[in-house]
């Protein structure tokens, strides 16, 4: 009778063994395809996160609320797809242009474009692009794309414009 009860505390341990390693399990998983998503379906996310970033890297502009200088919310990806794309081409290089609307004096202007430029820059630097790729400059209320004096034309003039060189 011990014997028998030796054996089945034995094969009770050995179980309890089994089922504890089993749930330290070294084999990778793949973190890009998650439960109840296909295969394609993951692919199908990566290349639209893919085509987001081409998106955001062909916009080129920044745009500002009026006497601000605040990056806001909705240009972070556009700042990052081209902070990625400077730190995944080493040997490119960046001007980001400031500009204002025609409202202001000229020292004004020169002085709001130059800190939308910096802080555009700023962003870039964050990311982990060198300062040294990236040169911050103010065309104030000079360089418009839009003329006239009305809200349309000044919300497309507040703006800092990143110039590949």
């Amino acid at each position: 009778m011990t014997k028998t009860l030796f054996c089945r505390a034995l094969i009770g341990a050995a179980a309890i063994s089994t089922l504890i390693l089993s749930g330290c399990s070294s084999v990778a998983l793949d973190e890009s395809v998650k439960a109840g998503t296909t295969r394609a379906e993951a692919e199908a996310a990566q290349n639209a996160r893919r085509d987001a970033a081409a998106a955001a890297l062909q916009q080129k502009s920044i745009f500002f609320d009026f006497d601000s200088f605040a990056v806001q919310a909705t240009y972070l990806p556009v700042i990052e797809a081209h902070a990625r794309n400077l730190i995944a081409n080493p040997s490119a290089h960046v001007v980001i242009e400031g500009n204002t609307d025609s409202r202001g004096s000229r020292e004004y202007n020169l002085a709001l474009g130059q800190k939308r430029s910096e802080a555009v820059k700023q962003r870039m630097q964050l990311l982990g692009v060198p300062a040294s790729r990236i040169e911050a400059v103010s065309f104030g209320r000079e360089k418009p794309v839009a003329v006239g004096e009305n809200e349309e034309a000044w919300a497309q003039n507040r703006r800092a414009d990143i110039v590949y060189r």
